[in-house]
């Protein structure tokens, strides 16, 4: 495993900003971590490359321990932080070989590359950007890396949707690379369009972790029913689940591909059927739907 965790947790007095986190990511995965502000996944990113120490529990990258090794650790890994904080006197360019200078391995070929792919100007000083351009250099220089795991905190953040849509194609190259990804996000669909699995946090705990692939075939069908309901039939991946409302609205959701029920659907009593898949969003409001 590329991250291991066993029951990791912070708290700050009385307050846990992570708890009991039990967590694993494999070689050339890409681990998208949902959740609001406040859901504890800056502090478990803070915890990997040891910048906090954990109350309890383990972290490893590598089969190396956080705590301490942590030098080694960040040797591992090229970070984004999200708020990244960069030299305000020097040029885009400067920073970019500055960054590739310090870091074994790095590439200015590689850097001055990808900040063409992100449509930034090099040649402005850092005090002049805007955010978004900022943004973009500090994606420049992370990306750029051959460091094996790369641990994105809100990437996109304000960036327009068509470099958002860069982005995500930098991260998918990333992933066939075989370098793994963290990203911590809470835009839903840039998770569910890159990330192979997802782990939802709340309030600081891990509540869900969702296989992407398996998400993708499941579907929810909502209908207007004119009479009772059969029992339905038994299927390989889970039961499928359904509610009726007082209106004989009925939502149904299939715990695997929509094919096996195609032919049991076309002898209900149903009228105005509606088909889609069933999506991240459905997954997540699940845990935080009141937020």
């Amino acid at each position: 495993m590329v991250i291991e965790t066993e029951a990791l947790t912070k708290r700050y007095g009385a307050i846990s900003a992570l708890a009991d986190c039990s967590l694993r990511v494999r070689p050339g995965e890409v681990f998208g971590l949902l959740g609001p502000n406040g859901a504890g996944k800056t502090t478990l990113l803070r915890l990997l490359l040891g910048f906090v120490r954990p109350t309890s529990g383990s972290a490893l990258i590598n089969g190396l321990d956080c705590v301490h090794r942590s030098l080694e650790v960040r040797r591992q890994v090229a970070y984004l932080p999200g708020e990244a904080r960069l030299f305000r006197r020097m040029r885009g360019r400067d920073i970019l070989r500055f960054f590739a200078d310090m870091r074994p391995g790095g590439s200015r070929a590689d850097s001055v590359r990808l900040a063409e792919r992100l449509e930034l100007d090099v040649s402005r000083r850092v005090s002049a950007m805007s955010t978004g351009m900022r943004q973009k250099l500090a994606l420049a220089v992370t990306l750029s890396t051959a460091a094996p795991l790369l641990i994105l905190d809100e990437p996109t953040s304000n960036l327009d949707p068509t470099v958002r849509g860069t982005v995500l194609e930098l991260i998918g190259e990333v992933r066939r690379s075989g370098r793994t990804v963290l990203f911590s996000s809470h835009v839903l669909s840039e998770v569910e369009h890159v990330c192979d699995r997802v782990g939802i946090l709340r309030a600081g705990q891990l509540v869900h972790t969702q296989v992407m692939s398996e998400l993708r075939q499941r579907h929810r069908i909502l209908a207007s029913v004119r009479g009772p309901l059969p029992e339905a039939p038994a299927l390989v991946n889970g039961p499928l689940s359904y509610e009726v409302d007082e209106s004989g609205r009925v939502v149904m959701e299939t715990p695997g591909a929509l094919s096996p029920l195609l032919g049991w659907l076309s002898t209900l009593p149903l009228e105005q059927v509606q088909i889609e898949p069933l999506g991240l969003r459905a997954i997540y409001d699940r845990f935080h739907g009141s937020e």
